[in-house]
């Protein structure tokens, strides 16, 4: 199940998150977000015992967006224990992204 987080609800969402989570950053208007978000909620709902899928809007959510240097979407980041693990830029096609992600969903 994937989850939208805002800058409001990152920290408890995403930072204190007992197992990794896998955060979609992205924005209505960018082609490719739209591409990779059904892939996105796939790799959710396949591996939710493993790893938290959430999304979050760069427009509506600019604080955390900028905290982690956002400029390219769609970005992927894998965060574990709080801290970033894994950044994937780009939309990517589903066996891509499992690959990139074989650490957590293995």
């Amino acid at each position: 199940m994937t989850k939208e987080v805002t800058d409001a609800s990152f920290d408890v969402d995403v930072l204190s998150s007992d197992k990794p989570v896998l955060v979609d950053f992205w924005a209505p208007w960018c082609g490719p977000c739209r591409m990779v978000s059904p892939i996105v909620d796939e790799i959710g709902e396949e591996y939710a015992e493993k790893l938290s899928v959430v999304k979050i809007n760069t427009d509506e959510n600019l604080a955390t967006a900028s905290k982690y240097g956002i400029t390219s979407i769609p970005a992927l980041y894998v965060f574990k224990d709080g801290e970033v693990a894994k950044t994937i830029i780009g939309a990517r096609p589903k066996p891509a992204l499992l690959q990139e992600l074989s650490d957590f969903v293995a």
